[in-house]
């Protein structure tokens, strides 16, 4: 059968990029801090994942110096950060499942959000039909290089936006489970949320330039995305290295 995903790689500098992606996110996995000590090094990629998503989402960074926290989109963004790894198998096997999760630790606390929304996708003409296409891509159904589909699962849960509320928050962490799904990164020690974060309005332009279907707005996404992968893994790096000192 012929792959959806496979024209997206001959787009301009997308296949490139996907290997430098790799390659950077090769060099944090193999940090000597990181062949033992990851646990705790992944677990701080996860707190700043949190931190840098939650404030693209329009929440707070900041985290208290004592006591809860009070913002409700950096408390989701955290649940979120904190279940990744139990719902890895979920993702890989039932990602509408993992989603439906996701959004519930997401969009708990958020004003407004009744108990029936948490976790439901919206009924909107054809949000069913994309999500059931999406899950496919995430159980096997393309052969794409892990970044180029890492890619396309982060831009078209933005697009769809098929919950009404935390879209990217639980965008920005599927990207990261298919990440590791993938073995990209599959100790999560990378921080493309940083990169994002580094670049918010290009990653809002680039974002709505995927949601377009256009190769040239396609291209852009891709080249975002690979750039804030990039951050991320020198992100990580650091992390390693401060772990080692």
């Amino acid at each position: 059968m012929t792959d959806p995903l496979e024209p997206l790689t001959r787009l301009p500098g997308v296949a490139e990029d996907a290997e430098a992606v790799r390659e950077a996110l090769t060099r944090v996995n193999n940090h000597r801090a990181n062949r033992r000590g990851w646990p705790a090094t992944s677990a701080e990629a996860l707190v700043r994942a949190a931190r840098a998503s939650a404030d693209l989402d329009g929440g707070s960074a900041e985290l208290p110096a004592d006591g809860p926290v009070d913002d409700a989109v950096l408390a989701g963004s955290l649940r979120v950060a904190d279940a990744l790894g139990g719902l890895l198998s979920a993702w890989r096997s039932a990602p509408r499942q993992a989603l439906a999760r996701l959004h519930v630790l997401a969009a708990a606390d958020l004003p407004g959000v009744t108990d029936d929304d948490l976790g439901r996708p919206r009924r909107d003409a054809g949000v069913g039909e994309r999500l059931d296409a999406l899950a496919g891509l995430v159980t096997g159904g393309t052969s794409v290089p892990a970044p180029v589909l890492v890619a396309v699962v982060h831009g078209e849960l933005l697009a769809l936006t098929p919950f009404p509320s935390a879209t990217g928050v639980v965008a920005r962490a599927a990207a990261r489970l298919t990440a590791v799904a993938t073995g990209l990164d599959p100790k999560g020690l990378a921080v493309p949320e940083v990169g994002h974060y580094r670049a918010a309005e290009e990653y809002r332009a680039a974002a709505a330039g995927f949601a377009t279907g256009q190769p040239e707005g396609l291209a852009r996404w891709f080249a975002h995305c690979a750039a804030a992968w990039q951050v991320g893994a020198r992100e990580g790096y650091g992390i390693a290295e401060a772990a080692s000192a």
